[in-house]
Protein backbone atom coordinates (compact mmCIF):
# COMPACT_ATOMS: atom_id res chain seq x y z
CA UNK A 1 0.00 0.00 0.00
CA UNK A 2 2.77 2.44 0.92
CA UNK A 3 4.76 1.56 -2.20
CA UNK A 4 1.72 2.14 -4.40
CA UNK A 5 1.02 5.42 -2.61
CA UNK A 6 4.60 6.61 -3.07
CA UNK A 7 4.41 5.93 -6.81
CA UNK A 8 1.24 8.04 -7.00
CA UNK A 9 2.67 10.86 -4.84
CA UNK A 10 3.09 14.08 -6.76
CA UNK A 11 6.37 15.79 -5.81
CA UNK A 12 4.55 19.11 -5.54
CA UNK A 13 2.41 17.61 -2.75
CA UNK A 14 5.36 16.28 -0.76
CA UNK A 15 5.55 19.31 1.59
CA UNK A 16 1.82 19.01 2.31
CA UNK A 17 2.25 15.30 3.02
CA UNK A 18 5.19 15.96 5.34
CA UNK A 19 3.29 18.72 7.14
CA UNK A 20 0.24 16.54 7.82
CA UNK A 21 2.49 13.69 8.92
CA UNK A 22 4.07 16.09 11.42
CA UNK A 23 0.67 17.34 12.57
CA UNK A 24 -0.44 13.76 13.21
CA UNK A 25 2.85 13.02 15.00
CA UNK A 26 2.42 15.98 17.35
CA UNK A 27 -1.32 15.63 17.90
CA UNK A 28 -1.03 11.97 18.83
CA UNK A 29 1.50 12.82 21.54
CA UNK A 30 -1.32 14.44 23.51
CA UNK A 31 -3.32 11.64 25.08
CA UNK A 32 -6.52 12.38 26.92
CA UNK A 33 -7.34 9.95 29.74
CA UNK A 34 -10.74 8.39 29.17
CA UNK A 35 -11.88 5.77 31.66
CA UNK A 36 -9.38 2.91 31.91
CA UNK A 37 -7.63 4.02 28.72
CA UNK A 38 -6.64 7.17 26.86
CA UNK A 39 -7.29 8.51 23.37
CA UNK A 40 -5.60 10.85 20.94
CA UNK A 41 -6.58 12.37 17.62
CA UNK A 42 -6.06 10.13 14.61
CA UNK A 43 -6.80 12.78 11.97
CA UNK A 44 -7.24 10.02 9.39
CA UNK A 45 -10.45 11.47 7.96
CA UNK A 46 -8.74 14.81 7.42
CA UNK A 47 -5.57 13.22 6.06
CA UNK A 48 -7.59 11.12 3.66
CA UNK A 49 -9.44 14.17 2.34
CA UNK A 50 -6.29 16.25 1.94
CA UNK A 51 -3.70 13.65 0.96
CA UNK A 52 -5.56 10.77 -0.67
CA UNK A 53 -3.09 7.93 -1.22
CA UNK A 54 -0.27 9.96 0.35
CA UNK A 55 -1.90 9.42 3.76
CA UNK A 56 -0.39 5.91 3.87
CA UNK A 57 3.28 6.99 3.80
CA UNK A 58 2.45 10.00 5.98
CA UNK A 59 1.13 7.70 8.70
CA UNK A 60 4.03 5.28 8.28
CA UNK A 61 6.63 8.01 8.78
CA UNK A 62 4.86 9.51 11.81
CA UNK A 63 4.33 6.12 13.45
CA UNK A 64 7.94 5.11 12.77
CA UNK A 65 9.22 8.29 14.40
CA UNK A 66 6.94 7.77 17.40
CA UNK A 67 8.22 4.21 17.80
CA UNK A 68 11.88 5.21 17.50
CA UNK A 69 11.81 8.37 19.61
CA UNK A 70 9.24 7.52 22.25
CA UNK A 71 8.62 3.77 22.07
CA UNK A 72 4.94 4.36 21.21
CA UNK A 73 3.33 1.54 19.29
CA UNK A 74 6.59 -0.21 18.54
CA UNK A 75 8.38 -1.38 15.45
CA UNK A 76 6.86 -4.87 15.55
CA UNK A 77 3.33 -3.54 15.00
CA UNK A 78 4.28 -0.65 12.71
CA UNK A 79 2.65 -2.23 9.67
CA UNK A 80 -0.57 -3.07 11.49
CA UNK A 81 -0.82 0.40 13.00
CA UNK A 82 -0.21 1.99 9.61
CA UNK A 83 -2.96 -0.12 8.03
CA UNK A 84 -5.36 0.61 10.92
CA UNK A 85 -5.00 4.34 10.21
CA UNK A 86 -4.37 4.49 6.46
CA UNK A 87 -7.21 2.27 5.22
CA UNK A 88 -9.87 4.40 6.97
CA UNK A 89 -8.18 7.51 5.57
CA UNK A 90 -8.45 6.11 2.05
CA UNK A 91 -12.07 5.09 2.60
CA UNK A 92 -12.83 8.67 3.70
CA UNK A 93 -11.09 10.00 0.59
CA UNK A 94 -13.13 7.71 -1.67
CA UNK A 95 -16.45 8.24 0.11
CA UNK A 96 -16.36 11.95 0.96
CA UNK A 97 -13.84 13.33 -1.55
CA UNK A 98 -16.11 13.45 -4.61
CA UNK A 99 -18.89 15.13 -2.63
CA UNK A 100 -16.50 17.62 -1.06
CA UNK A 101 -15.09 18.60 -4.47
CA UNK A 102 -18.63 19.44 -5.63
CA UNK A 103 -19.74 21.11 -2.38
CA UNK A 104 -20.63 24.75 -2.83
CA UNK A 105 -21.66 25.98 0.60
CA UNK A 106 -19.49 26.09 3.72
CA UNK A 107 -22.24 24.19 5.54
CA UNK A 108 -21.95 21.25 3.12
CA UNK A 109 -18.18 21.22 3.60
CA UNK A 110 -18.52 21.20 7.37
CA UNK A 111 -21.04 18.34 7.27
CA UNK A 112 -18.84 16.31 4.93
CA UNK A 113 -15.75 17.03 7.04
CA UNK A 114 -17.61 15.96 10.15
CA UNK A 115 -18.66 12.72 8.49
CA UNK A 116 -15.11 12.01 7.35
CA UNK A 117 -13.72 12.64 10.83
CA UNK A 118 -16.25 10.36 12.49
CA UNK A 119 -15.97 7.62 9.86
CA UNK A 120 -12.18 7.64 10.01
CA UNK A 121 -12.20 7.05 13.76
CA UNK A 122 -15.01 4.48 13.56
CA UNK A 123 -13.19 2.44 10.92
CA UNK A 124 -9.88 2.68 12.79
CA UNK A 125 -11.62 1.52 15.95
CA UNK A 126 -13.16 -1.39 14.07
CA UNK A 127 -9.81 -2.41 12.58
CA UNK A 128 -8.10 -2.14 15.97
CA UNK A 129 -10.81 -4.29 17.54
CA UNK A 130 -10.42 -6.88 14.79
CA UNK A 131 -6.64 -6.82 15.22
CA UNK A 132 -7.03 -7.41 18.95
CA UNK A 133 -9.68 -10.11 18.49
CA UNK A 134 -7.52 -12.03 16.01
CA UNK A 135 -4.51 -11.70 18.33
CA UNK A 136 -6.12 -13.92 20.95
CA UNK A 137 -8.99 -14.21 23.38
CA UNK A 138 -6.99 -12.48 26.09
CA UNK A 139 -7.20 -9.27 24.05
CA UNK A 140 -11.03 -9.20 23.87
CA UNK A 141 -11.36 -7.01 27.02
CA UNK A 142 -8.98 -4.52 25.41
CA UNK A 143 -11.13 -4.52 22.25
CA UNK A 144 -14.19 -3.64 24.35
CA UNK A 145 -12.28 -0.72 25.90
CA UNK A 146 -11.35 0.49 22.41
CA UNK A 147 -15.02 0.58 21.45
CA UNK A 148 -15.92 2.52 24.60
CA UNK A 149 -13.14 5.07 24.18
CA UNK A 150 -13.49 5.54 20.43
CA UNK A 151 -17.15 6.58 20.65
CA UNK A 152 -16.38 9.95 22.30
CA UNK A 153 -13.27 10.27 20.11
CA UNK A 154 -15.54 10.08 17.05
CA UNK A 155 -17.35 13.22 18.22
CA UNK A 156 -14.13 15.09 18.94
CA UNK A 157 -12.57 14.05 15.65
CA UNK A 158 -15.74 14.99 13.76
CA UNK A 159 -15.62 18.50 15.24
CA UNK A 160 -11.90 18.98 14.56
CA UNK A 161 -12.14 17.70 10.99
CA UNK A 162 -15.28 19.71 10.26
CA UNK A 163 -13.67 22.92 11.50
CA UNK A 164 -10.48 22.27 9.56
CA UNK A 165 -12.25 21.33 6.33
CA UNK A 166 -14.56 24.32 6.60
CA UNK A 167 -11.60 26.64 7.14
CA UNK A 168 -9.47 25.15 4.36
CA UNK A 169 -12.34 25.12 1.89
CA UNK A 170 -12.83 28.83 2.55
CA UNK A 171 -9.18 29.99 2.42
CA UNK A 172 -7.46 27.39 0.21
CA UNK A 173 -10.00 25.14 -1.51
CA UNK A 174 -7.34 23.52 -3.69
CA UNK A 175 -5.91 21.82 -0.59
CA UNK A 176 -9.08 19.89 0.17
CA UNK A 177 -9.66 17.03 -2.26
CA UNK A 178 -7.26 18.25 -4.89
CA UNK A 179 -7.86 17.37 -8.51
CA UNK A 180 -5.31 14.62 -7.98
CA UNK A 181 -7.73 12.82 -5.71
CA UNK A 182 -7.95 10.42 -8.55
CA UNK A 183 -4.83 9.55 -6.54
CA UNK A 184 -7.21 8.21 -3.88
Amino acid sequence: MVGFALRKLDNDRLPQTALLSAVFFVSSLFSVPLGPSSVHLTLNGLMGLVLGWAAAPAFLVALLLQAVFFGFGGLVVLGVNTINLAIPALVCAFVFGPFLRRAKSPRQCIILGSGAGALGVALSGLLICLTLAFSGREFLPAAKIVVATFLPLMLIEAAVTAATVGFLKRVAPEIITPTGLSNA
